[in-house]
């Protein structure tokens, strides 16, 4: 099947192929560390997870580099503020998005390159691109890069840079030869944090780590470029600047961006009090309840986060871990146990349509209405194995499903307590105390517990 992608840069969906037959080649944008990552990160962590993951299951040779942004202004005032090495707050964060990304079922990309590792590889970019005459050393000791005389720039945003030139803030006492400029290089004082150059001591800016970074661990040239919804201008629009004026090439075939998260309609903001990291909403959610919310909608479609779209999402699981409580036993199927299964040919099918992840979804739910009617023991086991793959695809289906169930918001009844009541109504109905066994089934109810009779003994899940 074709791998079709929507490209930010031709703003259309093309058919994807790679630079070198069977490998692709992919960089994103990663998290700046110097605070706790936050659900807008978790929504570009989780996606691109899934396209990796996607990916791979269909023979793809991926090579997958996500960077990690470990010096910046923020970072540095957050040290100050914290009267703390700047090195030290970015080791604890970045130990802090790994716990999150574990949680969350995240794999690690195949290279997590980090700013500080590459200054050298920065330099050397900023050095060709003054060489070329796409930079200059201004008199306030930072380098600028000439945003004029890069042609094609705002092709990615599709913003006129006349009308940026026109829009712009102008200060009279700014460096800058145009005010569209922006930093490559910036200076720093001998008792700021800093490394040599050849325009003295500095630090380098945000944009140029990427483009940096990038060519040495995939080259100048390479397939797929991604990031959040806030990215496309200006970060990847002077990326693009940047890299093709160094390189005197073509940078990225396709550029991929995820679509906004919203809390209850809102933009997420600490002003009005809807902001939330992962850690915080891990807390009281199961990881597999904000995976599955994350993915819910296509990935280029805005996301609410809420209270009402996480029960839709818990709801959504339990119908798959529902489906798979007598199969726990049955593995994963094979690629070559899938070949012939229509379910799974309709799952890939909406992934390879721009990694179509709600069209994916309702195969599966396809796939367990077959499995709840099934009455063939053989064919159920198959169907059940074929629901584990395309789940494992997805990062989902990886808990024992009656640790699942019976793992809800709020857990106001313990298991243990559970399991006490239901040995007692078991010996109620042994002794044909039906209304004792009756009223503790009604008691578990209004405590959000399910029960389900079947001739092998009571299972329960939370509601």
């Amino acid at each position: 099947m074709t791998l079709n992608l929507y490209n930010t840069l031709t703003r259309q969906k093309e058919a994807f192929k790679p630079i070198q037959p069977g490998k692709i080649s992919m960089y994103v944008c990663g998290v700046t560390v110097y605070d706790y990552c936050h659900l807008g990160h978790a929504r570009v962590l989780v996606v691109f997870d899934v396209m990796a993951r996607f990916l791979r299951s269909q023979g793809w040779d991926l090579t997958y580099v996500r960077n990690i942004t470990d010096i910046d202004d923020k970072i540095l005032r957050r040290a100050e503020e914290n009267g703390e090495p700047y090195q030290s707050l970015t080791h604890r964060f970045i130990e802090a998005a790994h716990e999150d990304e574990a949680r969350l079922g995240i794999d690690p990309p195949d290279i997590e390159p980090r700013a500080t590792a590459h200054i050298d590889d920065i330099i050397a970019m900023v050095q060709t691109l003054v060489e070329k005459e796409y930079a200059y050393a201004a008199s306030n000791g930072d380098v600028y890069y000439r945003v004029k005389h890069f042609k094609e720039y705002g092709k990615l945003s599709n913003k006129n840079p006349e009308e940026l030139l026109a829009g712009a803030r102008i200060d009279v006492e700014d460096a800058k030869e145009d005010p569209r400029d922006f930093a490559l290089w910036k200076h720093a004082e001998d008792s700021e944090t800093g490394w040599d150059s050849p325009w003295g001591r500095g630090r380098p800016g945000w944009h140029i780590e990427c483009s940096a970074m990038s060519k040495h661990c995939l080259g100048e040239h390479f397939d797929i470029h991604g990031g959040g919804p806030d990215l496309p201008f200006p970060h990847h629009e002077n990326e693009i600047a940047q890299s093709e004026a160094a390189n005197g090439c073509h940078y990225v075939n396709y550029w991929v961006h995820a679509g906004a998260l919203r809390v209850d309609g809102e933009k997420m903001s600490k002003s009005l009090g809807n902001f939330f990291t992962i850690r915080d909403v891990l807390e009281k959610y199961h990881p597999e309840v904000v995976r599955y919310l994350l993915i819910g909608s296509h990935y280029r479609s805005p996301i609410n986060y809420s209270e009402d779209s996480l029960i839709e999402a818990r709801s959504g699981l339990e119908r798959f871990y529902g489906a798979l409580q007598n199969y726990v036993d049955v593995p994963p199927a094979t690629p070559e146990a899938l070949a012939d299964s229509r379910y799974y040919r309709d799952f890939v099918t909406a992934l390879n349509d721009d990694f179509n992840t709600r069209l994916a979804l309702a195969a599966m739910y396809e796939l367990v209405r077959e499995l709840n009617s099934e009455k063939s023991s053989e064919n159920a086991r198959l169907l059940a194995a074929e629901l584990k793959a395309m789940g494992s695809i997805l990062g989902l289906l990886k808990e024992a499903p009656e640790r699942f169930l019976q793992a809800g918001a709020g857990d106001d009844i313990s298991a243990e307590k559970v399991e006490a009541l239901i040995a007692e109504r078991a010996e109620a109905k042994k002794a044909r105390n039906f209304a004792r066994a009756d009223e503790i089934r009604d008691q578990l109810q209004s405590e959000g517990v399910v029960l389900q009779d079947s001739p092998d003994g009571t299972q329960w899940r939370r509601e």
